[in-house]
């Protein structure tokens, strides 16, 4: 513990609130420590504390209304197939293809084991539904993976540009 205070007093106020987070496994367990590190983190970068830091306050960001969408492809053909149809037709902002992942999953009673490439799309909370409905009309899988995770905070401007990118889709 001494180590801690002496790293601490050398880093500032601020990444004393991050190292406290990070090593004080009496007090609170892992998930919770992990559940305040991006709020620690940020107000580290803005010079006030967790406590009085908001992650969107003054943006005009609504926390929630951007998803980051998951899906899952045979090969990277198919996701830059899919990827650019998603993004021609305004149902992403953005798409990153994440290549050579490996899936271990359960299908049919056995044990499966796949090569695989992932799609991380960008793109308006509201519009989740229509591209869930176009991947699967595209998709060579028999159960195409799409699932989709709200963005609680993040860059603004990138934020605001993922709703400005897909607004004409959604209006």
């Amino acid at each position: 513990m001494r180590g801690l205070r002496t790293t601490a007093v050398l880093l500032g106020g601020g990444a004393a609130v991050l190292l406290s987070l990070l090593w004080m496994p009496a007090l609170l367990p892992v998930a919770s420590r992990l559940q305040l590190l991006p709020r620690a983190l940020l107000s580290m970068a803005s010079g006030s504390s967790p406590s009085q830091s908001s992650p969107a306050s003054g943006s005009g960001y609504i926390p929630g209304s951007v998803s980051a969408a998951f899906v899952t492809c045979p090969n990277e053909t198919v996701a830059k197939e899919i990827a650019r149809a998603v993004v021609e037709k305004r149902l992403a902002a953005c798409v990153n293809v994440i290549p050579q992942i490996t899936s271990i999953y359960e299908w049919k009673g056995k044990i499966e084991e796949d090569s695989e490439v992932l799609m991380m799309i960008k793109t308006q909370s509201s519009l989740v539904p229509a591209l869930t409905d176009f991947v699967r009309s595209v998709h060579p899988y028999e159960v195409a993976e799409v699932i989709a995770l709200p963005v609680e905070q993040g860059n603004f401007p990138y934020l605001h540009w993922v709703h400005q990118v897909t607004k004409s889709v959604s209006d």
